[in-house]
Order: C-alpha cells, then structure tokens, then sequence
C-alpha cells in the first residue's frame, strides 16, 4: 500500500483543529481509505487534522512505550491533547491526588514536543469544594520533563462555574473549556493564552457534520481568538475585557455528537483557514 498521506494538515501554529481518537469502525467507511490496516489509522489521522485528543486517558494511564509509539507515528508539529484518568478528578479529597497526577504526567511525558493540553474534567453531579479544587490546581505542575504543560479545566456542575472559579482559572494560568453543547456549561470568557474549544453538535445528514455557514462563523471565532480578540457572539459569564490580549494558540476539536461526521467537520474547518 502506499504511503496514506500526502502532507500534515496544520493551521499554523496557532491555530490546531482536530478530533477525539481515531479509533472508530464508521470512519473506515467514510474517512480511513479502504483497505488501511488498523495499525496505519493514527498516521493517517495525523496527516489530515492537526491534532488529536486522546480520549482512552480517562479510562486509564497507558504505558511509556505506548505514548512514545504514538508520538513517533505522526508528523512534525503534530499534537496530542489528552483527558486525565477519572480516577484523579473523583478523588474524595483533591488535594491528596499528588501521587495519582504525578504517575499520569510520568507517562504522558513520552509524547515531547508533541504533548498538547491536559483536560481535567469534573462530571456534572459531582460535587466540589472550592477550597480542595484551587487546593488541586496548586498540583498541576508548569511543566513536566523539560516540556512545557498546559492545562484545560472541564467542569460541567453549572453551579460551581461562577466567576470565582474563572478567577481560580487565570490565578494558575489556566484554560476552560469551551463547549457548543447545550447540555454542558457554555462559556467562552478566556482565562489564560490559549483558547479550547469542544465543538459538539455535528449531525449526521450533513456531509461536513456543521452546515457551511456554521464552519465559516467557526474560522472567524478561530481567527479572532488567535490574534488575542474575542468573539463577541458567544455567552459569557463575565463582560468582555476591554484590555487588548497578545496572540493565542487555539484548539477546535469536533467531539461526540455524529462521530461519524467529526473527521470531516475538522477536515473542512482546515480548509476554511486555509491549510487544506
């Protein structure tokens, strides 16, 4: 077979659209060629969106090994997003998950240069005290084997999402997530240099997953937040800023919703900004 890919689909370095894993049955109909081996999908993936978010960390660590693989697989400038395992953020007490944080980041550190943002996410139901949560946040470290970290906090108890909890955000210099869905807090006050946006609502009747329009509204919110802007159109929890902020990388991943349409959604916003 030759090779699967012509180029690494990237959005410069400041903008990086992507989708969660690449492991999935439908997109060897609809996204992988046919006839691509299992064992090839992530050098494919990796060669026509720019970044992944691994979704099996939540389950559980993997090995070193496993990470090093997956590093050497994809290309250049390609990066790997990861949830942290579950196990970490349904701690009884948070503040006690020093050693639980340090084995994962232990691990993960075998991506390198390729290790993107870390998503810590609380589920909505689970209940948090703010004490133990900024408590938390004091663990996370900067960076972890000579790499820089940085982290993405994912919390979906609407209760808790307040403007103190994005004050605990830009006290550690970190982000929030962004979400489209409306079953989740969504809010794109930004909090640290780097914006991460969980785009769910692709649909299934559509063959890019977002209508034309959505994808081009979606460039320009891209565009906006790289160069230190705001997009004026989505919620917020607090006024805009009118301070001016310096650029800013910027995540887009097209998750859950219709899976089936997500690598084609991250494909045509490529295109939109011009890498495709």
């Amino acid at each position: 077979m030759s090779d699967p890919v012509a180029r690494p689909a990237a959005a410069g370095d400041d903008i990086r659209v992507g989708i969660g894993g690449w492991t999935y049955a439908p997109w060897r109909d609809n996204f992988y060629p046919k006839g691509l081996v299992q064992r090839r999908e992530l050098e494919y993936a990796s060669r026509h969106v720019s970044a992944i978010e691994i979704n099996g960390t939540w389950y559980g660590t993997q090995k070193p090994a496993t990470y090093a693989r997956w590093r050497d697989e994809t290309p250049e400038g390609f990066v790997f997003s990861a949830k942290a395992p579950r196990r970490i953020m349904q701690s009884r007490v948070l503040a006690r998950a020093g050693p639980q944080i340090e084995d994962f980041l232990g691990g993960i550190v075998e991506l390198g240069p390729k290790l993107g943002p870390l998503v810590w996410q609380f589920d909505a139901g689970q209940r948090i005290d703010r004490d133990d949560f900024a408590a938390f946040l004091a663990l996370l470290p900067g960076s972890v084997g000579g790499y820089a970290l940085r982290h993405v906090l994912d919390v979906r108890d609407r209760q808790f999402v307040d403007a103190a909890y994005l004050a605990l955000a830009r006290r550690y210099g970190m982000a929030t997530v962004f979400t489209d869905s409306p079953e989740y807090p969504s809010f794109a006050d930004v909090t640290t240099d780097f914006v991460y946006a969980r785009l769910m609502r692709t649909r299934a009747g559509i063959a890019s997953g977002y209508p034309p329009p959505e994808l081009q509204r979606w460039a320009q919110r891209a565009r906006l937040w790289a160069v230190g802007e705001e997009p004026a159109d989505l919620p917020r929890i607090e006024p805009a800023s009118a301070v001016a902020a310096g650029p800013r990388s910027v995540f887009v991943y097209f998750i859950s919703a219709a899976k089936e349409r997500n690598p084609a959604a991250a494909m045509a916003l490529l295109g939109l900004l011009g890498e495709r």
